[in-house]
């Protein structure tokens, strides 16, 4: 049975699952649904049309599913959030649900939001990611499994980061990132995350291997997007690892308006 501190709200439509646990002045709204074991500390704010998995911790003072920060937002539209299982809210945490009649904003699994962090409206978060304190995503964009997002860090509406993208603390991007890189500053790719895919589990020697051909095959060999892009197609051989690099340089060369950004410029290179 769920534990309710007697100074929750709780509306009577929320479906709570076995051992829900939810702290002294909750409000839980209506159509809420929440999964086994999650526990709610004190003055959490569940809003309407929010479902979320099993085993979410959610630290105090934190808002999900608010209404999206969008002055053409109506307050009449049903749209949602939608929560994975295992993750991790600490203080403070603001994620909006989706602007958009029947849309959704998207958390994985197993993600870490440190104090303060947000995403805002139909933003997706993948799996295993890591939002650290005060780091934003805005409207619509997508952060990739197991990226990091440092300090202050912010990504700007309808842009992409890839996945294990590891950023330097304060920076931001209004460009698409490719996967397994480091950003700093403003727009600005520095080099691959090396340590990052040196301590991946699952990552052989051989990944590691395309996936820094196919870095510099885009960023040191001189060449356009669509030559290197030609250049990795003829690397029939490599593995589905670098295979997420060619294919999130294809998806950027096809991507339409809202979503047709430039790919984040190499700016200053360490050794990889």
């Amino acid at each position: 049975m769920p534990k309710i501190h007697p100074t929750a709200i709780v509306d009577a439509s929320a479906r709570l699952g076995d051992d829900v646990e939810i702290g002294p002045s909750c409000i839980v709204e209506g159509d809420v649904q929440i999964g086994a074991g999650c526990v709610l500390r004190s003055h959490v704010i569940v809003r309407k049309h929010v479902s979320m998995g099993k085993g979410n911790f959610v630290d105090s003072f934190t808002v999900l599913g608010g209404e999206p920060q969008d002055l053409k937002f109506d307050p009449q539209t049903l749209s949602f959030l939608k929560i994975g299982d295992d993750n991790v809210f600490r203080e403070g945490v603001t994620i909006s649900r989706a602007t958009g009649e029947g849309l959704s904003t998207v958390i994985g699994s197993r993600t870490y939001w440190m104090t303060g962090s947000h995403a805002g409206h139909n933003a997706t978060i993948e799996d295993e990611v890591i939002m650290v304190n005060q780091s934003a995503v805005a409207g619509h964009a997508t952060i990739g499994r197991r990226a990091i997002l440092s300090a202050h860090a912010v990504v700007h509406q309808f842009c992409w980061v890839g996945e294990m993208v590891m950023s330097q603390g304060n920076a931001g991007t209004s460009c698409h990132v490719p996967p397994y890189t480091m950003i700093a500053n403003i727009n600005q790719v520095v080099s691959l995350n090396a340590v990052g895919l040196r301590r991946a589990p699952d990552m052989t020697d051989k990944d590691r291997s395309e996936i820094k051909e196919a870095f510099r095959l885009t960023y040191r060999a001189s060449l356009t997007a669509a030559h290197a892009l030609a250049e990795m197609d003829a690397h029939t051989e490599w593995g589905p690892a670098a295979g997420k690099f060619r294919d999130f340089i294809r998806k950027v060369q096809q991507a339409q308006p809202p979503f047709k950004r430039p790919l984040s410029p190499l700016r200053y290179v360490h050794a990889v």
